[in-house]
């Protein structure tokens, strides 16, 4: 059936995979200066107040993680250097972003991490970025220019996150720079959960750790208390008991949780087994009938450094030891959301970047 065009748009959304090596030069200016009004808008939805300093935020990023500060003020530099510019490439108090998405941890043979990627289709950064910036190579789906949601790095951890279901807010970084500085100085699963144990974050997320020693784990993290290692190897849009009632509903994390928790509980079950769980529903969700649907999954492989970028019907294999390029269109149709951010209690009306 044809869905309602009140409803719904087709959409061509364009994955592409650049190679940046270790410049930052090459492609980043050019991918910046094209969404950086829709990151402005982003940065200043609450008010241009609401946003440390330039002080506050680099020093910050440089107290925390002194590794990524060469690289940072490069990064600065080539997008023109601007006030507003730095202070939203340092992620230090970004303004709340809630999305959905879904985890899979599978250590021990082959060591693999799984994940949908479940935001507005249309609002994407759908760019697959390899670099060696402190030299070691990184693969990884960017956030916010030099962000990452998802990605491996050389030494084979592979690290991906999914939204903890809080509505806490505090001091510290958004979460695509704490993806990025762990696939940039972690060799493996304990040292990212060492440094997740250190590093302040702004909001509330599941990180999920493999690594080609074997060892995975999905940690809690959040603003108000320390960080956790759970029990479990999935984890949906919660850290424990339901805490956003409106945005568990919204996004059917109890239905994606409770599917995974089987699937990975039953001796039946394989890696590939667990891969094609989040092709189908209830963890795949159709981008044409929900405003949150999956824009991707995501099939690390922490042995050979590679990402599989999945979809139903299509699949793109790129490797953390190659040259990276080229591009996959997606037509698709897609949900429009009926409200623009934010709506008190709305999950569904939390900012976001629009246009990406």
């Amino acid at each position: 059936m044809t869905p309602s065009p009140a409803a719904f748009v087709e959409v061509d959304v364009t994955f592409r995979a650049l190679d940046a090596g270790s410049s930052v030069d090459r492609w980043l200016p050019g991918l910046f200066a094209a969404a950086w009004p829709s990151y402005l808008a982003w940065f200043l939805s609450e008010g241009e107040a609401a946003r440390p300093s330039y002080a506050e935020s680099a020093g910050q990023l440089r107290w925390h993680m002194p590794e990524l500060a060469g690289t940072y003020d490069a990064l600065v530099e080539a997008v023109g250097g601007g006030d507003l510019q730095a202070r939203f490439l340092s992620h230090w108090c970004p303004p709340p972003l809630a999305t959905a998405c879904s985890l899979g941890v599978w250590p021990g043979g082959p060591n693999m991490l799984v994940r949908n990627y479940d935001y507005p289709l249309q609002q994407c950064d759908t760019t697959v970025l390899a670099s060696a910036w402190q030299g070691p190579r990184v693969l990884a789906m960017s956030d916010c220019l030099w962000g990452a949601v998802d990605g491996v790095n050389e030494h084979g951890l592979a690290v991906a996150i999914a939204f903890g279901g809080r509505r806490v807010v505090g001091p510290g970084f958004g979460i695509g720079l704490v993806v990025r500085y762990l696939l940039e100085v972690a060799r493996s699963v304990a040292e990212a959960i060492e440094i997740l144990s250190r590093l302040p974050v702004s909001m509330a997320y599941n990180v999920g750790l493999v690594d080609r020693l074997g060892h995975g784990a999905i940690i809690a993290v959040a603003p108000d208390r320390p960080a956790v290692v759970t029990p479990s190897l999935t984890a949906g849009n919660r850290q424990g008991p339901t805490e956003w009632p409106e945005h568990a509903a919204m996004c059917a994390t109890v239905e994606r949780e409770e599917a995974l928790g089987v699937a990975i509980a039953d001796p039946q079950t394989t890696a590939a087994g667990l891969v094609a769980m989040f092709l189908r529903a209830p963890v795949w969700r159709d981008p044409a009938t929900t405003p949150w649907g999956t824009v991707y999954t995501a099939a690390y492989d922490a042995d050979w450094g590679t990402l599989d970028l999945l979809w139903p019907n299509d699949s793109w294999r790129l490797s953390v030891h190659d040259v990276v390029e080229g591009s996959r269109v997606r037509r698709s149709w897609a949900a429009v959301p009926d409200v623009v951010w934010p709506v008190e209690g709305d999950p569904s009306t939390m900012p976001v970047p629009v246009g990406w």
